[in-house]
């Protein structure tokens, strides 16, 4: 029978060993900051106090990143942009600020802006999924600053999204430094945090039962 509570232990702590693991793909999504910013975040969004503007738009942004497959894929919907100037003019991601949740930054991903983006518009839709082994996915010099491969350059920028170091900016005519903006912010992943939850609370009671 005392094999029993044992297995339980077992099982419990390789389910908190395991979860790490298991995720393999993080979710960031952008976050508004308040102006100035102050390194706290005022929740989901795009919008032009974020950037700082004055601008009324708003948006929002996903970034899935898969670790494995070395991919981000890309999310994003806005609206609201000013209707004077030309509209849309460019969108990327920049990193890494100099601290979390605010700061400017250089661009790091696609020059002059992703590819699909809508361009001279005021509202849109967007969806692509860039390959972080290509050049093309990246900006040029953000390569060479940050060890000349596209290895290394997904490396520091995986580190500035974990750490609130970048931000999604959708540029335009009217505002061409920046019209709306988002902070990258990890979502927790569901999945590994209840495989890990389960485990730990697993783990407890058959150490209490001891």
């Amino acid at each position: 029978m005392r094999c029993i509570p044992r297995l339980f232990t077992f099982v419990c702590l390789a389910l908190v060993c395991a979860a790490p693991a298991y995720s393999v793909q993080l979710l960031y999504q952008t976050v508004r900051v308040p102006n100035p910013a102050t390194g706290a975040v005022l929740g989901p969004g795009m919008d032009g106090p974020s950037e700082p503007t004055t601008s009324p738009g708003t948006g929002y942004g996903t970034a899935l990143y898969d670790s494995d497959a070395h991919t981000l894929t890309l999310d994003a919907n806005f609206s609201g942009l000013v209707t004077t100037g030309s509209g849309t003019t460019a969108s990327h991601i920049h990193a890494p600020t100099a601290l979390p949740f605010q700061g400017t930054a250089g661009v790091a991903t696609t020059t002059p802006s992703f590819v699909g983006f809508p361009l001279g518009v005021t509202a849109g839709t967007f969806h692509s999924v860039l390959d972080l082994t290509q050049s093309s996915s990246w900006n040029p010099s953000y390569v060479s600053a940050n060890g000349g491969t596209t290895a290394t350059a997904e490396f520091a920028f995986t580190s500035a999204l974990a750490t609130g170091r970048s931000y999604w900016n959708i540029h335009s005519g009217t505002f061409p430094g920046g019209e709306i903006r988002g902070f990258m912010q990890l979502l927790p992943e569901p999945a590994s945090s209840l495989l890990l939850v389960i485990g730990l609370v697993g783990f407890a009671c058959g150490a209490r039962k001891r």
